[in-house]
C-alpha cells in the first residue's frame, strides 16, 4: 500500500516537473518570439559598421588629396614667382636698351647711325618677344596655382562632409548597441534613421 502511494506521489511530482518544464519552454519561446527583431538589429549594425568603414576610407582619400593639391599649388606658385622674376630681368634689359637707343649721340655720319639702329631695334624686339612668352608662362602657372587651390578647397569640403557622415554612423552604432542591451525597439528605429541620414550625406558628398 505504501509503495502504491509513493509511486502515485512520484508520478504526481513528475507530472508537475513536466508541466513546469513545458511552461518554461513556452515562456522561452514567447520571449524568443518577442525578441526576434533583435537579430535584425545586430545585422543592421554590421551594415552600418561597413558603411562607416567606407566613409572613413574616403575621408582619408580626401585628406590626402588636400595635401597633394596644396603641394601642387606651392610648387606652381614657386615656379610662377621665378617666371615673374625672369620677366622683371628681361624688362629691365629692355628698358636699358631703349634708353641707350634714345640716348645714343646722333652722329653726323648717317651711315653709322643707320648701322647701329637695326641692331638696337632687333635686340629690343627680341626682349619684347621674350617678355610676352615669359608673361604667358607665368600666367599659365598662376592658373595652375588657382586650379590646385580650388581642388584642395573642394577636397577639404568633401572630407568635412564625409567626417560628418562618419560621426552620424558612430552615433547610430552606439544607439543600436544600447538597443541590443535594453531591448528597446525605439532605439533601433532611431539608429536606422541616423544611418539613413549618414548614408544620404555620404552619397551627397560623392556626387557633388
Amino acid at each position: 500500500m505504501n509503495n502504491v502511494r509513493e509511486l502515485d506521489q512520484e508520478l504526481a511530482e513528475l507530472k508537475t516537473f513536466i508541466a513546469d518544464l513545458k511552461a518554461d519552454r513556452a515562456v522561452q519561446k514567447e520571449k524568443e518570439r518577442r525578441e526576434a527583431w533583435t537579430k535584425y538589429t545586430a545585422i543592421s549594425l554590421v551594415f552600418i559598421a561597413v558603411l562607416a568603414a567606407i566613409a572613413t576610407q574616403w575621408a582619408g582619400k580626401y585628406s590626402s588629396r588636400v595635401l597633394v593639391e596644396l603641394n601642387n599649388s606651392t610648387f606652381h606658385q614657386a615656379k610662377a614667382s621665378d617666371q615673374w622674376g625672369y620677366y622683371q630681368a628681361k624688362s629691365i634689359k629692355l628698358n636699358l636698351y631703349e634708353v641707350l637707343r634714345e640716348a645714343s649721340p646722333r652722329s653726323a655720319d648717317r651711315s653709322t647711325e643707320e648701322l647701329n639702329a637695326p641692331a638696337f631695334n632687333a635686340r629690343i624686339e627680341k626682349y619684347k618677344q621674350d617678355e610676352a612668352k615669359i608673361m604667358a608662362d607665368a600666367k599659365a602657372l598662376e592658373e595652375q596655382v588657382a586650379t590646385a587651390r580650388k581642388a584642395a578647397t573642394l577636397a577639404s569640403e568633401h572630407g568635412g562632409g564625409m567626417g560628418n557622415a562618419i560621426a552620424i554612423f558612430q552615433i547610430a552604432i552606439a544607439l543600436g548597441s544600447i538597443c541590443l542591451v535594453t531591448k528597446k525597439r525605439g532605439l533601433w528605429y532611431l539608429s536606422m534613421a541616423l544611418a539613413g541620414l549618414a548614408t544620404a550625406r555620404m552619397i551627397l558628398v560623392w556626387v557633388s
